[in-house]
């Protein structure tokens, strides 16, 4: 079966799975995947009847463009089965993926794979199409995030989860994503690019997790950035003041897309017989090759998944 793991995942809106309100809303926002959450946003005598607003919402809410997720509570608690169980059931063919959050084993998401495949065949839906979001917020996570990355075919997505991350390590810091008081350096360097590594070794993407103050957006915006600049792919949005900003700042500016679609064109032109079968060519004033295209396609790649449209050709030069 093909499934596309590679969703356009620039803002992902986390929204309480047991305040319709806020469900309702959620469906009009521009984020480009919308994860309707069991877990921490949801207090424990509100879970069971979330799960069941959660799945009415899916199956007759209008999410069209979104990525449809809901995260779950982790293998620790008593809740993770039947939010499984109670929201594949019900809403199934309407989900994309399941989140599962504070991932510290790669066991733990084989057996969120075995249950899904359970459901899946239970049920009669296409076994394998609902993937897995795995997220990363503890050191021992960190740890075995390379096997955590190759544990199921569902893999989408690794998270980096900040807030509880942040209290495992005893970082002194209260405020997510803000660099501790005293250190010099980028604190989250490491653990970013640990996660990174092991997504793109196993062609997932990366998601950098909150930013907890919310109408900080300029805070907001220099964190994403961080975040971006490194490769990760998108960043969670807990307010709708964020969507906008994760949106521009984890697409790839209009120069840039426009560069890259033309080095494509360039490139195929150039390596074909009528461009003369060259491995390298001159693109006015740089020289490109096959180094050169494998750049452009993740610049290019970005920029269609974001909807953006070209502004300049490839012209074949005149002999």
């Amino acid at each position: 079966m093909t499934v596309n793991r590679l969703r356009p995942r620039r803002s992902c809106l986390a929204v309480p799975g047991s305040n319709p309100r806020f469900l309702e809303k959620a469906q009009g926002l521009p984020a480009d995947q919308v994860f309707l959450d069991l877990e921490d946003a949801c207090a424990p005598l509100a879970k069971p009847e979330a799960r069941h607003t959660i799945v009415k919402f899916l199956n007759e809410g209008d999410w069209t463009g979104k990525t449809r997720v809901v995260r779950v509570n982790d293998w620790t608690t008593e809740w993770t089965y039947r939010d499984v169980v109670t929201v594949v059931e019900g809403a199934g063919q309407n989900l994309d993926c399941i989140m599962l959050p504070k991932v510290q084993t790669a066991q733990q998401v084989v057996a969120l794979d075995l249950l899904l495949t359970q459901i899946e065949k239970t049920m009669g839906f296409e076994v394998g199409k609902i993937g897995i979001e795995a997220q990363i917020e503890n050191a021992q996570g960190l740890n075995n995030v390379n096997e955590i990355a190759q544990a199921s075919q569902r893999l989408e997505t690794i998270i980096f989860g900040p807030a509880d991350f942040m209290a495992s390590i005893n970082m002194k810091s209260l405020v997510v994503g803000e660099q501790p008081p005293g250190y010099p350096a980028d604190a989250y360097h490491y653990i970013l690019m640990k996660i990174l590594m092991a997504a793109r070794a196993n062609d997932l993407q990366a998601i950098d997790g909150p930013y907890l103050q919310i109408r900080n957006v300029d805070g907001y915006r220099e964190v994403a950035q961080r975040a971006a600049a490194l490769g990760f792919d998108g960043k969670w949005v807990l307010h709708p003041g964020q969507v906008e900003a994760s949106n521009e700042i984890f697409s790839p500016s209009q120069e840039d897309y426009d560069h890259a679609e033309l080095i494509l064109d360039a490139y195929d032109y150039y390596t074909s017989e009528a461009g003369g079968k060259k491995g390298s060519a001159m693109l006015g004033d740089e020289m490109i090759d096959e180094a050169s295209r494998k750049m452009a396609l993740v610049i290019a790649g970005k920029g269609r998944a974001a909807g953006m449209k070209r502004t300049s050709k490839f012209e074949i030069p005149e002999a």
